[in-house]
């Protein structure tokens, strides 16, 4: 049934009648009273019943899912997620969900949030909300829409909490207004370095900044500024504006905004009045690092004003604005590409343009395009803003990949915190000692535990090729069985020699379960590749006005 209805909005609404080059508003018309002729006519005539809400959301969906994954439908009872990421704040019990094998779980009950001061724990698995009963078949969106509400009133959860005896708990917790905070963690590191670490662009993501940055120097000589946008997903365009204002003049060209009909864009100025436009400032960005948050980094870096550190961001160059619809409906609907002070657009994928399976890729660096920062130094677009100075990252493995996608590290944190619920730790003094390393090594069961183990692959296809080409002799076997027996896989071994890599991820996780958001930014930024390569910029003002020095400016940039 899906299909059907997807198959006549994709005909109807997509065909090259439906193009806006090429219709008028009668095509347009005809189309949509075809469509619904159709579709009534299904739900009466059909031979099965048909859930024609169900049923038209789908078609919606897909529909938008062939233009981009930013252009999304939010009917009347499901828009509360976005207001909370343009607001900052929702009403509910300030708790992630996440679905499981063993059901829907309270997978990071937040600090100081309504769950978790009722007592509510990370892998608390939901068997009812109020008068629901919360089985394999319960849609998470369900339980999350009956779990927020008015801020005061109350909601009765009924759990199961793994690892304890009296596993059945049921809590009454009082919903409450959550504040998104964009700024969990700012302080001053080291040789008058500060550090500011943002999660999101929402309204108050600005002043945050701007407050946290006069706190630092009310209590110290700031000299130099780190600002962490690593992971940071984006938010609002005007937010961002805000942000890039607290550092450059006013009046300074930040982004433009171009539409789809020729001439029509909108350029945005910083409007505030800068902190300071001298401040050394370093920005850290990752893969994560997207949207409103990639408006920052490279309008810094267009202007020349901070030296980026990290890994390349996403490349997401599009801007999406809402829609009202009928009966209480939004559309969240891609509008516009924006370019940065440089010209450049840093977006990463055409998904305009796919492959005959309807798949899109990432814009390969060769056909990109150079442009030029204000000192002249080069700097190019589609695909995301490029550090100044790359980090190199930590290399992974199926080994630590299996560990945190079958929630062995979380399920061991889970674990541990059940059986020092009573006790308390210290976040400057708290590690992840042999102890606790041998602790999790027993935890794994060999027998669940499953990862690639390439050695003994690389054998096997060895073998195969041997055989195939005709070297397989009694004396090629005997050397491959013995080469088998020295490379064959150990599980204890495994896990003694990426003990470093599995130490950080158990330490994250039992963190996540003893303290505050603030004091687990504090803890990481101890032992922080991309932090410490900032610092070592930033205090050697030579390498710092280098960085941001073009080698030789083109004559004919």
């Amino acid at each position: 049934m899906k299909k059907i209805i997807y198959s006549l909005l994709l005909c109807l609404l997509l065909s090259p009648a439906a193009s806006a080059k090429n219709d008028t508003k009668n095509d347009i018309s005809r189309n949509l009273r075809i469509f619904n002729s159709v579709y009534k006519e299904l739900i009466s005539n059909y031979v099965d019943t048909i859930d024609a809400q169900k049923s038209l959301a789908t078609a919606i969906n897909s529909m938008l899912g062939e233009i981009d994954p930013y252009t999304e439908y939010y009917p009347a009872d499901m828009q509360d997620e976005l207001l909370s990421l343009s607001t900052g704040n929702y009403a509910g019990v300030g708790s992630y969900l996440q679905k499981r094998k063993q059901g829907i779980v309270f997978s990071q009950p937040r600090w100081d949030s309504p769950s978790r001061n009722a007592g509510i724990r990370h892998g608390d698995i939901i068997l009812a909300v109020d008068d629901l009963t919360v089985t394999d078949e319960t849609a998470i969106d369900e339980v999350s829409k009956r779990l927020r509400g008015q801020a005061g009133t109350k909601v009765n959860v009924k759990v199961h909490r793994p690892y304890v005896t009296d596993s059945i708990l049921n809590f009454e917790i009082t919903r409450r207004q959550i504040e998104v905070d964009p700024l969990p963690y700012y302080g001053m590191l080291r040789d008058g370095i500060g550090y500011v670490g943002l999660t999101t662009f929402n309204a108050n993501s600005a002043d945050a900044l701007k407050d946290a940055i006069i706190d630092m120097r009310s209590k110290g000589d700031l000299k130099a500024l780190i600002l962490d946008l690593r992971g940071n997903g984006g938010g609002l365009l005007e937010s961002a504006v805000s942000i890039v204002g607290n550092f450059v003049p006013k009046g300074t060209e930040v982004v433009t905004t171009r539409y789809k009909e020729p001439g029509n864009y909108k350029t945005y100025k910083t409007t505030r009045k800068p902190i300071d436009t001298e401040l050394p400032i370093a920005v850290l960005t990752d893969g994560g690092t997207a949207s409103a948050s990639e408006i920052v980094a490279g309008a810094l870096q267009d202007l020349d004003r901070a030296v980026i550190v990290g890994n390349r961001s996403y490349g997401k160059g599009l801007v999406q604005n809402t829609r009202p619809l009928p009966y209480d409906g939004l559309l969240k609907v891609t509008v516009a590409r924006y370019y940065i002070p440089s010209g450049r657009l840093i977006q990463a994928i055409d998904y305009s343009h796919r492959d005959s399976l309807g798949n899109v890729t990432r814009i390969p660096d060769s056909l990109t395009n150079v442009y030029y920062t204000a000192a002249g130094r080069p700097v190019r677009d589609g695909g995301g803003i490029t550090p100044d100075v790359t980090v190199k990252q930590k290399e992974t493995n199926r080994l630590l990949f299996n560990i945190v996608r079958d929630f062995w590290a979380y399920d061991f944190a889970t674990k541990y915190a059940a059986e020092h619920s009573g006790e308390s730790f210290s976040p400057d003094s708290f590690e992840v000692n042999d102890s606790i390393f041998n602790r999790f090594k027993a935890f794994i069961d060999p027998e669940k535990f499953q990862y690639d183990h390439y050695c003994e692959t690389g054998i096997k296809y060895l073998r195969e090729a041997a055989e195939t080409e005709g070297y397989m002799t009694d004396e090629v076997r005997e050397r491959f069985d013995e080469l088998e027996q020295l490379l064959k896989h150990d599980l204890n071994h495994d896990l003694d020699h990426n003990r470093k890599d599995i130490i950080d991820l158990l330490d994250y996780e039992l963190c996540d379960r003893f303290f505050s958001e603030s004091d687990i930014v504090r803890r990481t930024l101890r032992h922080d590749d991309d932090v410490d390569e900032a610092v070592a910029i930033l205090i050697s003002p030579e390498r710092y006005k280098m960085l941001l020095t073009p080698a030789k400016v083109s004559d004919n940039k």
